[in-house]
This record gives structure tokens, C-alpha cells and sequence, in this order.
């Protein structure tokens, strides 16, 4: 009896002394990354450590060398940290034919957040008609959803690989209620439009987004955006914005974004930081001084950028927004209308304060063709508009009211805008984040159909490998820092944007090496390499640098959400 109490006092002792050098053998866990130097987002200096995660959810961060795992990943020489979050995509239909999200998850991107003053809801009928078909790729969609809440809870149930979230769109609001009528709303029309932020925060949404370079957005003046960023705030959601001008009335239009913050109570981000044209380079040291006092005033104002020096948009954004008001069919017959077109083509020719004329800052040698609706005009991609206007024996201007009418769409267009300096300076800012602007897609899939963007390839990566590993604008715990915690911070988004026990399991591994981007734009479907793994929800999305096929993405929400979903709410209207 005493010999056999002994051995049971004596195991006990040894298993005691295992638990003291490392994790008991009892514990196991479904994944353990192991090895890595983790970053936990917040910014510290990383950490080598091994992280475990069980379901959906971070379980343990640190010595795990005496647990035991179903899958085990080699960290070792590569770093470990947080999803990343991108604060601005456009994956909102590329989503609904491949859920994969090929592009953005291989940078490491773990949640897409969608609202950049278009959002998929609230959908009126021409709405709901508008997003049943994308002609770009030739392809429809079945739309059984008609608020912002059932887009997403839409996508969650298909099967996505991203988590997605979104911001309601001022835009889409306003279209349901005035179409594309240049005129302010009636009272009873402004007690809809709120009433539909409302719901759309009810339904979780981030808060309101706006795009105001565009018509019909162009249209609302800033005491009807005030109206609506005021119901947003009631839900403690922000509010974000493109905003009326990144070029000539720069200033004004900051001002304008500040004065809508202060007004609303609730914060407020810049979408895509940019001095755009060479003669408004010189404006971003003020720009950045002006964010910064706003700051210190109290106000939370915050940007966010993507990471090359052309943006994306179509050739709407080198024509006066009178003439574009109503429709797209409104607009072409004024473009093939002989009197509105000799307008046009001078306004067009004409610097001016009145509108965001992207033809003037980037000029027709700095605007690449980049997508076209119509087949017969799928060879144009990749020129220059001057070259296309050259090969036609015509003005720029001329080409361009052509090619909309002839394309039956506002053609995607890329312009170079933006000045390396402004950008790096722009990049090192301590409440700045990332954003693609674009879509997330798969070279194989999306080829035919035009030459992208490349940011939608390679926004993210470039982060890491040009900014930190090339360029040395800053360490790496703060490139990581705000490319995971501070996005979610400023999103107000909980368990998510840190390495930490408890939180989702969204955890990038990649090689601060070798991380690269590949895309190019003459040859922008080429896909990031040096991210090696990615977990999204504990689902592994990328392993060994190849997508797996998983769908593990959810739906987050915002800090409004009532826990409505639409069955909750078609249960509730029964």
C-alpha cells in the first residue's frame, strides 16, 4: 500500500513539473501555430510563442510544446498576427459568383468591409434590378434579399471565406428616395431616409458611407448628410466618406467631413487619403495638420489609404455631374445630344472648382482603360485614352463621351494621381489604416474581363514588404498594427484585431521576408506570395499558400445591431 502510494505521489510530482515547463499533456487544441514571432496588433514587439486555437477562437498564446493538436503549423522565421481588415472593398459582387475571395485572403485579409457611399441595401425594385446582374462579367444574380442585414446574412449563408461587414450607403439611400433628381428632399422624404440608416444600424451596419464626387451623391448638401450621420451616431456608428473633392477644393471638402462630425457627434474617416493632381501635392502637409487639430480638438477623425499612386473609378469622373443626372440611358442620350455635348466637351476642358474633373488632374496620358461592358470594345484594355483617342482621330474629350455611350456603362478607368512622397508620408500616420478599393479575384476567373486595378492583388502585401521591408517607413508591429487593431478599433468591432485568448480565431502567418506583391498594371492578375497560412474563424483558408476551399467567413456587425436578422424580422412582421 505504501509502495503503491508512493508511485501515485511521485507521478503526480512529474506531471506537476511538465505543467510548470509547459502546457499539461491533457490539453489539446485543434490547431497549434508553433514557433512564430506573434504579434498581438496592439503594436508591442512581438513575442515567439505558440498559439492555439480550439473552434473559432484563440485558446492559448504561448509554450504549448507539451500539448497535443490535430494539425501543427511550422511558424518558425515567420511572423504570426491578426487578420488583416480591409477597410474598403469592393468584393460585393465578386463574392456572390466565388466566395473564396482568392485575392484578398491570400494577403492575409480576413474581413471585407463594404459601403463606400453604394451599399447592397436597403434595395428599392430598381434597385433590386440594378444588383441582379453584373455586366462586366456577363453574369446575373438571384437577389432574395432587400436590406443591408439580408445582403450580408446572404453571403454568410452561401459561403464566403472572408468575414464582411458594411457600412449603409447615403447613396443608395438617397436613390430610393429622389432616383437621381439633383434636388434637395422634401421633409417627409428626409424622415424616410433616416428612418432606412435606422434600420440598416439596427441591422448592424458600421454606420453611414458616403461618395460624393458622384452623381447622384454629388447632389446632397452637407446639411442632409448631417441629418443622416446624426442617426447613425444615435447607434454609436461613424461615419465615412469620399469626399466631394480630393483635388482642387481639397481643403474645402475636409472641412466639409469635420464640420459633419462635429455636427452628428460620432467619428469620421477619410476614404483613400489622396492629393490628387500634381498641382495639389504640395496641399497634404495642410491636410494632415488639419486632421491632426481636429484631433486634438477632440473629434475622432481617422483615413485610411490604399498603397499605389493611380485610383480606380470610370470616366463619369471626368464629366460634369449635371450631365449625368437621372439615369444612365438620361445620360448618354445628353452625350449624343450635338448642344449638350459641345458643353460638356468644354467644361470637361475647363479647370474649375465646381467638380471633381479627374481628366484634368491626371491628364488622357494618366488614364488607363481598364473594364468594358461590351465585348467589341474589350481590346481597348490597357491603352491610354490618349492612345484610343489618337487611333480614332479625336479629342480626349470626344473619346470619352464615345466610349460611355458605345459601352452602355460609365467604363472602368484607372487614373495616376497621386505623388510617391505624399503617399509614403501618408502611410507612417499613427490613425491611418488600409484599403484595396477593389475587388477580391481570381486571375483564372476574372482575366477575360479586363485588366483590374492591381491594388486588388496586392493592396495589403505591399504594406509589409514595401513600406516596412523595402522602403523602411516603419517597424513592423506598427505596419500590423494598423492594418488589424486599429481598423477594428475604429470600427468599434469586439473580439476581433488582436492576438489575444478569447478573441476569433483570424490569424495570419507569413514570411516578413519574402511577403510580396506581383500585380502590376499592365499585368495586374497576379496573385501575392509569402503568406503561407491563414485562419478565419479557426477555419484554414490558406495553408501552405494555397487556398482550401473553406467558407468559414460571418457577418460582424456593428455596435447598433438590435440582433435583428431578416428571419427575425419577417418573423416579427408575421
Amino acid at each position: 500500500m505504501k509502495k503503491w502510494l508512493f508511485t501515485v505521489l511521485a507521478t503526480g510530482l512529474l506531471l506537476v513539473a511538465a505543467c510548470s515547463e509547459g502546457e499539461a499533456p491533457a490539453s489539446r487544441f485543434d490547431t497549434i501555430i508553433k514557433g512564430g514571432m506573434v504579434y498581438d496588433g496592439l503594436g508591442g514587439a512581438p513575442v515567439l510563442a505558440d498559439v492555439g486555437i480550439k473552434g473559432d477562437r484563440i485558446a492559448k498564446i504561448g509554450d504549448l510544446s507539451h500539448a497535443e493538436a490535430d494539425s501543427i503549423i511550422d511558424a518558425k522565421g515567420k511572423a504570426v498576427s491578426p487578420g488583416f481588415i480591409n477597410m474598403l472593398s469592393w468584393a460585393v459582387t465578386s463574392l456572390l459568383h466565388d466566395g473564396r475571395a482568392l485575392s484578398d485572403v491570400q494577403q492575409g485579409v480576413t474581413l471585407e468591409v463594404f459601403g463606400e457611399g453604394v451599399s447592397m441595401g436597403p434595395l428599392d425594385a430598381e434597385g433590386i434590378k440594378y444588383w441582379s446582374e453584373d455586366p462586366y462579367r456577363d453574369q446575373t444574380y438571384t437577389v432574395t434579399w432587400d436590406t443591408l442585414g439580408g445582403y450580408l446574412e446572404h453571403l454568410e449563408a452561401k459561403g464566403v471565406s472572408p468575414n464582411v461587414a458594411s457600412f449603409v450607403g447615403a447613396t443608395t439611400i438617397r436613390s430610393n428616395h429622389l432616383g437621381g433628381d439633383n434636388r434637395a428632399p422634401t421633409p417627409a422624404e428626409l424622415a424616410l431616409m433616416k428612418a432606412d440608416v435606422a434600420e440598416a444600424m439596427q441591422e448592424g451596419a458600421l454606420g453611414l458611407g458616403s461618395s460624393l464626387i458622384y452623381a447622384p451623391a454629388f447632389y446632397a448638401k452637407t446639411g442632409e448628410l448631417i441629418a443622416l450621420a446624426k442617426v447613425a451616431a444615435q447607434y454609436d456608428g461613424m461615419y465615412i466618406s469620399h469626399m466631394r473633392s480630393e483635388g482642387n477644393q481639397l481643403m474645402e471638402a475636409l472641412e466639409e467631413l469635420i464640420t459633419i462630425a462635429r455636427e452628428a457627434g460620432l467619428p469620421a474617416e477619410v476614404y483613400h487619403l489622396k492629393a490628387a493632381g500634381k498641382a495639389n501635392w504640395s496641399k497634404m502637409d495642410q491636410v494632415i495638420k488639419r486632421i491632426e487639430n481636429a484631433r486634438a480638438e477632440g473629434l475622432k477623425i481617422t483615413a485610411d489609404m490604399y498603397t499605389y499612386q493611380a485610383g480606380a473609378t470610370g470616366l463619369d469622373a471626368a464629366m460634369p455631374p449635371w450631365v449625368q443626372e437621372g439615369t444612365y440611358d438620361d445620360w448618354a442620350e445628353r452625350l449624343r445630344d450635338p448642344e449638350i455635348r459641345a458643353r460638356v466637351k468644354k467644361e470637361m476642358q475647363t479647370p474649375t472648382d465646381d467638380w471633381e474633373n479627374l481628366m484634368l488632374a491626371s491628364g488622357p496620358d494618366g488614364m488607363l482603360l481598364a473594364g468594358f461592358q461590351n465585348p467589341d470594345l474589350r481590346h481597348l484594355v490597357g491603352k491610354r485614352l490618349s492612345e484610343v483617342a489618337t487611333e480614332r482621330g479625336q479629342d480626349p474629350e470626344d473619346t470619352a463621351m464615345d466610349l460611355v455611350i458605345e459601352d452602355g456603362s460609365r467604363v472602368g478607368t484607372i487614373y495616376f494621381l497621386m505623388s510617391k512622397e505624399n503617399m509614403a508620408r501618408q502611410a507612417v500616420l499613427p490613425w491611418l489604416s488600409f484599403g484595396s478599393d477593389g475587388a477580391a479575384l481570381d486571375p483564372v476567373l476574372d482575366k477575360p474581363f479586363g485588366n483590374p486595378h492591381p491594388r486588388a492583388y496586392g493592396n495589403f502585401v505591399r504594406v509589409l514588404g514595401l513600406f516596412v521591408r523595402e522602403q523602411k517607413l516603419m517597424p513592423l508591429e506598427e505596419a500590423i498594427r494598423k492594418l488589424t487593431h486599429l481598423p477594428a478599433t475604429n470600427l468599434k468591432i469586439r473580439d476581433r484585431g488582436s492576438l489575444q485568448v478569447g478573441n476569433y480565431a483570424d490569424v495570419v502567418v507569413f514570411d516578413p521576408k519574402t511577403v510580396s506583391d506581383h500585380a502590376t498594371f499592365e499585368a495586374p492578375h497576379a496573385l501575392a506570395t509569402g503568406v503561407s497560412d491563414v485562419f478565419i474563424n479557426g477555419g484554414h483558408v490558406i495553408n501552405k499558400g494555397v487556398h482550401t476551399g473553406l467558407t468559414p467567413g460571418r457577418v460582424v456587425r456593428g455596435p447598433g445591431w438590435r440582433g435583428w436578422t431578416s428571419d427575425s424580422k419577417a418573423r416579427a412582421s408575421q
